[in-house]
């Protein structure tokens, strides 16, 4: 079933042209990863489909549902989550208080009944505490429940940013280059968890990452944009092996 329908995207920022043309697909269930050179547009369609850019032209639905131009926390509200390029934590609430907040998008009390913990709201915000601690668990951030987020390095920032996007269990989650700053050792634990939890939860992955070894373990379709436009699709293998695809990294010598 097709989540996320893309055709013939255009994103202008006056006179450039950051995304020209892009039509593509992701079914739910898939990972799907997105690659290229700087500049290549990456980003771009990231902020078109999630309403932070608008689109110049072309259609993005999402479940169906027409969504270019509508505004972001309209999108959001639809079951469509992301993270970014740069972490945007409360950098002055703890951990595990940042993690917390992904999950509140689900709370259905009203205001009387959180200040109390009356009824429903008590038994919410036990059930959610608790899997705000096997969240941190899972990301091997338990150590760091307490301290103010603004204070990590930015690679275990990282790890609090998907933690909180996978705590408001998207339909679908766009990860804007979410193991930058990360050891290798730690991407690959990051990985882990992403894929198994998006299984568990049935969240659809769309990621855009620098790192090539990663990406190749997480996505079981890889699409690579180049200049703006869309340059090839297919398996993880099928792109490895590309010609097209070796050029736009390496250069026409390799």
């Amino acid at each position: 079933m097709a989540l996320l329908e893309i055709n013939a995207l255009s994103v202008r920022f006056g006179g450039v042209a950051a995304v020209t043309d892009v039509s593509l697909v992701v079914n739910a269930g898939e990972i799907h990863g997105i690659i290229g050179p700087n500049g290549a547009g990456k980003t771009s369609l990231i902020n078109a489909v999630t309403g932070m850019v608008a689109a110049h032209s072309g259609s993005i639905r999402f479940l169906g549902k027409e969504i270019a131009g509508v505004a972001p926390h309209l999108i959001s509200s639809l079951g469509l989550g992301r993270t970014f390029q740069h972490v945007e934590l409360f950098g002055d609430r703890s951990v595990f208080d940042n993690v917390l907040t992904g999950f509140y998008r689900h709370q259905s009390y009203g205001l009387l009944a959180a200040a109390f913990r009356l009824g429903k709201a008590g038994q919410s915000e036990r059930k959610t505490r608790e899997q705000a601690r096997l969240l941190l668990e899972a990301f091997d951030l338990a150590a760091y429940a307490e301290t103010r987020a603004g204070l990590l390095p930015f690679g275990i920032q990282k790890r609090v940013d998907i933690a909180r996007a996978l705590a408001a269990e998207p339909k679908l989650l766009l990860l804007d280059e979410p193991v930058s700053g990360m050891s290798e050792a730690e991407a690959e634990a990051a990985v882990t968890t992403m894929r198994k939890l998006a299984r568990e939860h049935g969240i659809t992955l769309v990621v855009v990452e620098h790192n090539m070894h990663v990406l190749m373990n997480l996505a079981e379709r890889v699409i690579v944009l180049n200049q703006g436009r869309l340059l090839a699709s297919g398996t993880p293998a099928e792109m490895q092996a590309n010609t097209a695809v070796i050029e736009a990294y390496l250069g026409d010598a390799a």
